[in-house]
């Protein structure tokens, strides 16, 4: 039986291998997926095809070494909480940075429903000055 953190897991691994049709496989058809407005691109996303174009392949465009390195999952029952630090370096600017976050999930038969970012943003906005 697939627990929901083992579905959160799932989407980790999908976007560090840029496996973008799994990642639609584990997504509710209607997801959600909230960036801190704060948050370089930071908006709302509905649907799994505006967060691989507009969150996903943005990171790949604009930063070096972009990646978020789990501290801890919290399972917490229809929601999982990741803990951990995002890490790049801006393309233009070579300046490189290091921002704690949290994630939230929430999930309904074995699909994410949505996602909520939580991170210091000014120290990635001050990589990109």
């Amino acid at each position: 039986m697939t627990t929901n953190l083992d579905v959160v897991q799932e989407l980790y691994r999908c976007f560090k291998e840029k496996n973008y049709a799994a990642f639609k496989k584990i997504c509710d058809k209607n997801i959600i997926w909230n960036q801190n407005p704060g948050f370089p691109s930071g908006s709302s996303y509905a649907g799994a095809d505006q967060v691989i174009d507009n969150v996903f392949k943005s990171f790949d465009k604009n930063w070096n070494n972009w990646k978020f390195t789990i501290d801890k999952y919290h399972d917490a029952g229809d929601a999982v909480i990741v803990t951990g630090v995002y890490q790049g370096e801006y393309n233009k600017t070579g300046k490189a940075f290091i921002s704690e976050a949290a994630h939230v999930y929430e999930l309904k038969n074995g699909k994410v429903l949505s996602f909520q970012q939580y991170a210091d943003s000014k120290v990635i906005w001050d990589a990109m000055g």
